[in-house]
């Protein structure tokens, strides 16, 4: 019943392009500005570390920020859903002790000998060597992305743009105000369990097939990431 509504594989569809472009967009800004906040040689370091700090303490709360986007003109667009946070302060934090602790500094004076740059040895010598902390970054802005429901409920209007989450809650929502007619209480209640199993399984099964093939360099990654930071 619940797989023959349209609206859940246009959520379906809609979620895994927000995921797929959104977690790409992520690990660009995220992995590359922790990479060059993990280099001491770089001006005003401390000045721009402090100022991401600040804003996991400073925001300008819901009504300007929606105020703000609706001046970009980002309201109900594809851009909302894949530019909003686009830098995870937390994550970044856990890159750039990354970088810190496990890119000696050596490395990169032995490779500019060779004649690269900061940027050719980002691109083809950090980067390789940091597969275990790309593929936590990969996961947990990938569910981020999958789980997400928010931005869509506050900026998007349009339910053809809507995310599976957020279709699911609508409609999980409309079954339990609105039931199904049926002969007695009790079958109705057994219909409305049967439908919060099946959004749980439909909501999880992709990040439950996704999760084991990266589950070791998960482990790898948070240990060496955050632990030893």
């Amino acid at each position: 019943m619940m797989l023959a509504k349209s609206e859940i594989w246009r959520g379906y569809g809609n979620t895994i392009l927000y995921t797929l472009t959104g977690t790409t967009i992520n690990l660009i800004f995220t992995i590359s500005a922790g990479y060059a906040l993990s280099r001491k040689t770089l001006p005003f370091r401390s000045a721009i570390n402090m100022f991401f700090l600040l804003t996991m303490f400073i925001n300008g709360g819901l009504i300007p920020t929606y105020l703000l986007m609706n001046s970009l003109h980002l309201v109900n667009t594809f851009a909302i859903m894949v530019l909003m946070g686009g830098v995870n302060v937390w994550n970044f934090i856990i890159c750039r002790t990354f970088f810190e602790t496990n890119i000696p500094t050596e490395v990169l004076e032995a490779a500019k000998i060779d004649g690269s740059n900061e940027l050719v040895f980002f691109m083809r010598i950090a980067l390789p060597l940091s597969k275990s902390i790309l593929a936590v970054m990969t996961l947990f802005f990938a569910v981020e992305h999958w789980n997400g429901y928010y931005n869509a409920l506050v900026y998007l209007r349009s339910e053809n743009k809507y995310p599976l989450q957020l279709v699911l809650r609508n409609l999980l929502l409309t079954t339990q105000l609105s039931p199904e007619t049926s002969d007695s209480g009790m079958a109705q209640l057994l219909n409305l369990q049967s439908m919060k199993y099946g959004v749980i399984v439909i909501a999880s099964v992709p990040v439950l097939i996704l999760y084991p093939f990266i589950q070791k360099h998960f482990v790898k990654g948070v240990m060496v990431g955050a632990i030893k930071g």
